[in-house]
């Protein structure tokens, strides 16, 4: 049987957070994480205000004390003044992984020319990968799994095809997915037997 994966699922909210509304950012993670991972794992969840301070050490407590090896974060990208997380989220890295961010913006893209104004991150803080996703539910599964045409065929693979062998290269657990929702791609000589 593989490690358990711990996850951190951020939502960063002022409304959400103060109860003015039902966040809606972590039932969404974990519902899509629930249908994709095939490996065990275990959700650490956070829901906080926009504030840049709260989210740095947000995140850097759930890499170095809460031992998450992925951060899920939602909302507070955008350009607005209170939207502070990928600032946050570069303030705690030790590596920027920039590839993800840019993935982001060009599957969202094929939904909303607003897609531009997004300013999503990724970012590797010790052993652990933190991701910016957007704060819509929709734009999360779509951003995770990919675009798929009418008939479900994958026309844009989601970026979650690459978190596992991220996680492999920072010394993560071994993370296997459900082809049906998204396929995990890993060089061949990183591909281990399938557990029972």
């Amino acid at each position: 049987m593989s490690e358990p994966i711990r996850i951190g699922l951020v939502s960063i909210s002022d409304r959400a957070s103060d109860g003015t509304y039902e966040d809606q950012g972590i039932p969404a993670l974990q519902d899509w994480l629930g249908r994709a991972l095939t490996s065990p794992w275990s959700a650490e969840t956070r829901l906080i205000p926009d504030e840049r301070p709260l989210i740095e050490r947000t995140l850097a407590d759930l890499a170095d004390q809460a031992g998450c090896s992925l951060v899920l974060t939602t909302g507070g990208t955008g350009p607005s003044p209170r939207d502070v997380t990928p600032e946050a989220t570069l303030a705690v890295a030790d590596k920027e992984m920039p590839g993800f961010g840019e993935e982001m913006r060009r599957i969202s893209l094929n939904f909303v020319p607003t897609a531009i104004l997004s300013r999503q991150v990724a970012v590797i803080r010790g052993r652990c990968l933190i991701i910016n996703l957007p704060g819509q539910p929709k734009s999360i599964r779509e951003t995770l799994e990919g675009v798929r045409d009418a008939d479900g065929a994958v026309r844009h693979v989601g970026i979650f095809a690459a978190v596992p062998y991220c996680i492999d290269l920072i010394g993560g657990p071994y993370v296997e997915t459900d082809e049906s929702v998204i396929k995990a791609f890993r060089p061949k000589n990183a591909i281990r037997p399938k557990q029972v």
